[in-house]
């Protein structure tokens, strides 16, 4: 799903097979998950570690249930064998809320929701943005069904995330709300050749019908002479939004945004970056290198 390797959802394992919680055990949960972020490789890590241990639990519990049911979808297997594997998660979260939790990050994630009040529905959420990737590829939605997408994969997660960080309940949701949808949609103009190559197209069926672009063929579609406009406009609503998200955290006491500061620097920074490069090269990357990320979070963490 055209979601980032460096955030809670991807096209990519963040969480590879062998730094997965077990699925059962009995022992610590907040322990056996942040030891399996920590081996995952993500660089969101380093802005996860900048929370007071129990925030920081919480968040990384949240961070493995999204690769867990990403991959869920992601990894090979019958569409059957898929849905059953998102099934047996919404029970999961029953179980949570019921105090039964069977897995690790089950058990993990009832610890969160009982420090810090996450909602039943966020998680539910975000198993059902993971469903729509099920079955048949997404390509062009609309912009209603985009928004419902970015909302189930993205900003619910978020709201899940402002929880965990302590953001102050005015500004959590609207926080969540615009940097949800900024990561999103910088995800998906980042990802266009990968998501491709899996039969998926997020861009909006609207805009790409405004720009002359007929067709479902996600290959055909990016090797039109138009698509740069419609890349321009994905763009410029992700920049509204990283304004949005940024005037938000001016709102917030310091400490309760610091993660989501060091999270929007590195993505404000990669949006910009594919606004340099242009929408004629896709298969040019753009990334950060580890010690690139380490001093954004330094800086924007920390100072």
């Amino acid at each position: 799903m055209a979601s980032s390797r460096d955030s809670m959802t991807g096209t990519s394992r963040l969480m590879p097979a062998d730094a997965a919680p077990a699925p059962g055990g009995q022992g610590d949960p907040d322990a056996a998950i942040g030891a399996a972020v920590a081996r995952s490789g993500t660089s969101f890590y380093w802005a996860m570690r900048l929370l007071p241990p129990p925030r920081r639990a919480a968040m990384f519990a949240i961070y493995a249930f999204c690769r867990a049911v990403d991959d869920v979808v992601d990894e090979p297997g019958t569409p059957a064998a898929k849905a059953a594997g998102l099934a047996e998660w919404r029970l999961e979260i029953d179980r949570i809320y019921a105090g039964r939790a069977t897995t690790d990050i089950g058990r993990a994630l009832a610890l969160a929701v009982g420090r810090f009040g996450m909602a039943r529905d966020d998680f539910l959420a975000v198993i059902d943005g993971m469903a729509m990737d099920m079955g048949e590829p997404l390509r062009r939605p609309t912009l209603a069904e985009l928004e419902l997408y970015c909302d189930r994969v993205a900003v619910a997660v978020g709201r899940l995330s402002v929880c965990a960080f302590g953001t102050p309940p005015a500004q959590g949701p609207r926080l969540a709300h615009a940097l949800g949808r900024a990561f999103q949609l910088t995800n998906i103009l980042r990802d266009l050749v990968e998501d491709a190559g899996l039969g998926r197209l997020y861009l909006p069926d609207e805009w790409l019908s405004e720009a002359g672009i007929a067709g479902g063929d996600p290959a055909v579609v990016l090797r039109h002479p138009a698509l740069g406009v419609v890349c321009g406009r994905l763009a410029e609503r992700a920049q509204g939004y990283f304004a949005e998200a940024a005037q938000a955290m001016a709102e917030c006491p310091r400490a309760s945004v610091r993660p989501a500061r060091v999270m929007s620097e590195v993505y404000r920074r990669v949006l910009d970056r594919l606004v340099a490069r242009g929408w004629s090269e896709l298969d040019r990357p753009v990334a950060f290198s580890k010690p690139a990320k380490l001093l954004i979070a330094l800086r924007y963490g920390l100072i």
